[in-house]
């Protein structure tokens, strides 16, 4: 699916919305609302007051990792992007090119074997690529060194070039991460999330709307071309699968927060609709052939209009309903990215 509309480059979000104006929030972003083809345009911390008593969302419990590293193969300076940790102890990485701007570009030269020098005397060898569909990202194993006490000492979160600065790590995480006892996690936030505070999930909670963890760590995007996603680990635990088919049997509303969400409740399910606790690795690719099983809704970032998950957006809701609003955000100048403004589809 590729949208017809063009998004400005002044549309996307250079920092976080708490740091465009004294007394802003991260709930400081506008929210879109599609109703089918019917749009409105309202600020995030009306969120409350346009979801319904008995209204469950889903939001992914997934910390972000601090995946970014310095590193250097010969002579020639890397920044090595950490994506997904496999069961084998590998990780797959991607390995780029910095770019002078405090961000990186495409390296196109990794081969089996090629050995990268981390910091702190580590050693990443490059074994095999992630998938036969390209070799963006490889499986690598790292020697003389923990990864995650590589993050932890010498990582910082990945940026890409649209943003302004580097941040810390904090400004990536969402009020709903939790640390994985294996330090696994995000290589990318689930930035769908990252509008909700503390008062503003407290407010939900008063209302009647209810919460549905699970965990689903995401890879590396690629900033160059727009991938279908690769295999991600995800769990959804019994006690959130049980929530999620009890509002069903209500007819209430599923409303997942975020593509991560819906990639692991609906990997969870099975083809009768029925959630049942899982965990593991998806390949699902949600697509309008596939449809939706489980969620009625989906809050969500905006995405380039070439990028794979809007196949997803348009099993959740429609093409139509795709289209308008994405011509809706275009006309009303909202912001792009992970620090930008939200999209609210319901069916």
């Amino acid at each position: 699916m590729t949208l017809a509309v063009r998004v400005p480059e002044e549309l996307s979000a250079r920092v976080p919305a708490e740091q465009r104006g004294p007394g802003l929030d991260r709930d400081g972003v506008r929210l879109l609302v599609s109703r089918g083809t019917e749009v409105s345009h309202h600020v995030f911390g009306e969120l409350p007051g346009l979801l319904r008593a008995g209204d469950l969302l889903v939001v992914n419990t997934s910390p972000t990792l601090a995946a970014a590293v310095d590193g250097a193969v010969g002579h020639t300076r890397v920044v090595v992007h950490f994506s997904t940790r496999g069961d084998d102890g590998r990780w797959a990485v991607e390995v780029r090119e910095p770019d002078g701007r405090g961000t990186t570009r495409a390296r196109a030269c990794v081969d089996k074997g090629t050995v990268v020098r981390l910091p702190g005397g580590g050693r990443l060898v490059a074994e095999e690529p992630l998938s036969p569909r390209g070799d963006r990202l490889w499986w690598a194993r790292v020697s003389r060194a923990e990864v995650t006490a590589v993050l932890r000492e010498h990582g910082r979160p990945i940026r890409y070039a649209y943003t302004e600065r580097d941040q810390p790590l904090s400004v990536y995480q969402t009020v709903f991460a939790l640390p994985a006892p294996d330090g696994s996690g995000s290589a990318e936030m689930p930035s769908a999330a990252r509008p909700f505070t503390a008062r503003l999930v407290a407010e939900l909670v008063s209302r009647g709307v209810q919460f549905a963890p699970v965990t689903l760590h995401t890879g590396v995007a690629s900033a160059e071309s727009h991938e279908p996603p690769y295999p991600e680990r995800f769990s959804v635990p019994g006690e959130s699968a049980r929530l999620i088919n009890a509002a069903r049997a209500a007819g209430r509303r599923v409303v997942a927060v975020g593509t991560t969400a819906v990639r692991a409740v609906e990997s969870a399910a099975g083809a009768d609709g029925v959630v049942r606790a899982r965990a593991g690795w998806t390949e699902l690719v949600v697509t309008p052939e596939r449809g939706v099983r489980v969620v009625d809704g989906l809050l969500t970032g905006l995405h380039e209009p070439e990028a794979s998950h809007l196949l997803m957006l348009e099993a959740v809701a429609g093409r139509a309903a795709i289209d308008r609003g994405y011509d809706a955000a275009v006309r009303g100048r909202y912001l792009w990215h992970e620090f930008g403004d939200v999209h609210l589809l319901l069916r």
